[in-house]
């Protein structure tokens, strides 16, 4: 960057993928207004709005190398966002279709047949074995072995990542065998 005139937005995000904070500040303060502004336009939700600008500017610091220079910079920093923004949006839709379809499948708060069989059951120890576990780790095998969600619904309703139910489920196995054994 020469100290003669005002860097260009792509010596900015150069000097930003090799770290520069004060480079990443400067492309900050020049494209989060009109970034905030034209989010603020694609959605009613304001809170949305700025939370797609901060997840977008994290991408810009993390993937700053990444820019080929084709293209404004501003340009690229609008794709990160509409990418972002669609995905939040997908998330949403997904996540008020999954709590209609499940409400309409509970019927009432009466206890259901699987909590009437375990609470009856002979085997006590196994019972003790999942108060046990621990609350996550109950909820995940709550989502996909008694109301028998798929990996994907179960994230969708604990708000978590699939990876993060497959991962606690296997964890929920492992110790009850372990408490069981």
């Amino acid at each position: 960057m020469r100290p003669d005139r005002a860097p260009s937005d792509a010596e900015l995000l150069a000097a930003v993928a090799e770290g520069d904070s004060d480079a990443f500040g400067a492309l900050y303060d020049q494209h989060a207004p009109w970034l905030l502004v034209r989010l603020r336009r694609r959605t009613a939700d304001s809170d949305a709005a700025d939370q797609v600008a901060q997840e977008t500017f994290l991408v810009v610091w993390r993937d700053a190398g990444r820019f080929r220079g084709q293209g404004a910079v501003g340009a690229w920093i609008w794709g990160i966002a509409i990418r972002r923004l669609v995905d939040l949006q997908r998330g949403r839709v997904a996540q008020e279709r999954l709590a209609g379809l499940l409400g309409r499948r509970r019927v009432s708060d009466v206890a259901s047949a699987e909590e009437q069989a375990l609470v009856r059951l002979e085997h006590r120890e196994v019972i003790r074995a999942l108060n046990r576990l621990s609350p996550e780790l109950q909820a995940v095998l709550q989502a996909t072995v008694l109301d028998g969600l798929s990996t994907r619904e179960a994230a969708v309703l604990l708000g978590i990542p699939p990876g993060t139910v497959k991962t606690r489920a296997m964890r929920a196995r492992a110790q009850l065998r372990q408490d069981l054994a």
